[in-house]
């Protein structure tokens, strides 16, 4: 059996709202609760059970970055622009309000509500181009 990734638990400050952002802006299917969860599955089966962190614990934002098509991409970042989000060229948030090129394709780097860093990008790193 191929060794394939399942799922992560995300934490949050309010599982719902960070669930319901990113099915919203990447138009997924609506999250689904199981458990002490809220589970946003991706479209390759694996998913991210989102999770609150308890009172008062601090949330260590984390980097999540998601493989889309050009058409996912102009659709996601279209969103990201009509809501006004902040987004960065680069993970060092040195460009603002810029995309990238790396590899021939494009990417972008945002935050979501618990402060974890999404990115989405339409060519793996190192694929050229």
């Amino acid at each position: 059996m191929p060794i394939e990734f399942n799922h992560t638990i995300v934490a949050a400050r309010d599982k719902r709202e960070s669930a319901k952002f990113l099915t919203e802006l990447f138009g997924l299917p609506s999250p689904v609760p199981f458990g002490p969860f809220m589970i946003v599955t991706l479209e390759h089966g694996a998913n991210l059970d989102y999770a609150d962190a308890p009172e008062g614990e601090e949330i260590r934002p984390q980097h999540y970055a998601f493989l889309v098509s050009e058409d996912d991409f102009d659709a996601i970042y279209g969103k990201i622009q009509s809501r006004g989000l902040q987004h960065w060229a680069d993970p060092s948030a040195n460009r603002p309000g810029e995309i990238n090129a790396r590899d021939g394709g494009r990417g972008v780097y945002f935050r979501d509500p618990a402060g974890h860093f999404l990115e989405i990008l339409t060519r793996p790193y190192g694929s050229g181009g």
